[in-house]
C-alpha cells in the first residue's frame, strides 16, 4: 500500500513539475516600422521610424515596459492640400506600456493552433511625444494677405499608445525562451496640437479631433535576467 501511494504521489509531482516552465523576466528589443499621420490635414502620409524597448515580465504573458521611438511623421502636400499645408515631424517619443497576452487567458496545450497564437496581445500605456518640425509650410503660398499658419515648430504632447500584436518566441540550446520576433500595430493618440505643427482656429479649420499617428513595426527581442516560474508549460 505504501509503495502504491508513493508511486501515485511521485506521478502527481512529476505531472505538476512538467506543467511548469522557467522563463526570463527581462526582455530588450528593437525594430523598424512605418508611421502614418491622422492629423488635421487631408493627406495622411507615411514616414519611417525605429524603436527600442525594455520589458519586465511578471509572467510569460503579462508585462510592463518602456519604449522609445524616433523617426518621422509626415502629412499634407503643399501642392494638393486645399490650404497648401504640409509638415514633416522629426519626432521622439517615450511611453510606458502594459501588455496582456492571449496565453494568459486560454489553455493552449490542447491544439497546435491555439499554441501558435498564444503570443497575441493587446496593450495600452502613457507617455510623451517631442515634436520637431523638420519642414512645415508656415505662409500660405500665393496669398495676397500673407496669411501665416499659427503653430509651433517644437512642442511636447502627452501620448496614449494602444497596441495590438503578436510575439513568436524561440528557445536557446538550454531549452529556455531566449529570442523573439515581434509584429506590432500601434495607434498613438496625442493630447495636444503639436503633432502636425498647426494650431489654427477651429472656426477657420474645422477639427476638434485629437491628432493620431499609427506605427506598424517588426522587431527582435532578447530575453535575459532573473528566472521566473510559470504554472503553464511554455514549450
Amino acid at each position: 500500500m505504501k509503495t502504491t501511494l508513493t508511486l501515485l504521489l511521485s506521478a502527481l509531482l512529476y505531472v505538476s513539475a512538467a506543467a511548469q516552465s522557467n522563463f526570463y523576466k527581462l526582455g530588450i528589443g528593437g525594430g523598424l516600422g512605418v508611421t502614418q499621420s491622422f492629423a488635421d490635414l487631408n493627406k495622411h502620409d507615411y514616414g519611417l521610424a525605429g524603436y527600442g524597448s525594455f520589458d519586465y515580465y511578471f509572467t510569460p504573458f503579462v508585462s510592463m515596459g518602456i519604449e522609445g521611438q524616433m523617426g518621422e511623421i509626415n502629412g499634407g502636400d503643399i501642392n494638393t492640400d486645399p490650404n497648401n499645408r504640409q509638415f514633416i515631424n522629426s519626432y521622439k517619443a517615450f511611453a510606458l506600456n502594459a501588455k496582456l497576452y492571449l496565453g494568459a487567458l486560454i489553455d493552449y496545450d490542447r491544439s497546435g493552433f491555439t499554441n501558435a497564437i498564444k503570443g497575441l496581445y493587446v496593450g495600452a500605456g502613457a507617455g510623451v511625444i517631442m515634436n520637431k518640425m523638420k519642414f512645415v509650410v508656415r505662409e500660405k503660398p500665393n496669398d495676397p494677405n500673407g496669411y501665416v499658419f499659427p503653430g509651433s515648430d517644437s512642442s511636447k504632447d502627452l501620448l496614449v499608445p494602444l497596441n495590438l500584436g503578436i510575439a513568436f518566441n524561440f528557445m536557446d540550446r538550454s531549452g529556455y525562451t531566449r529570442y523573439g520576433l515581434n509584429l506590432n500595430y500601434q495607434a498613438n493618440v496625442t493630447l495636444g496640437e503639436g503633432l502636425d505643427g498647426y494650431n489654427d482656429s477651429p472656426i477657420k479649420f474645422k477639427s476638434g479631433n485629437p491628432d493620431v499617428y499609427t506605427y506598424v513595426s517588426i522587431g527582435l527581442k532578447y530575453y535575459f535576467g532573473p528566472m521566473g516560474l510559470s504554472i503553464k508549460s511554455l514549450y
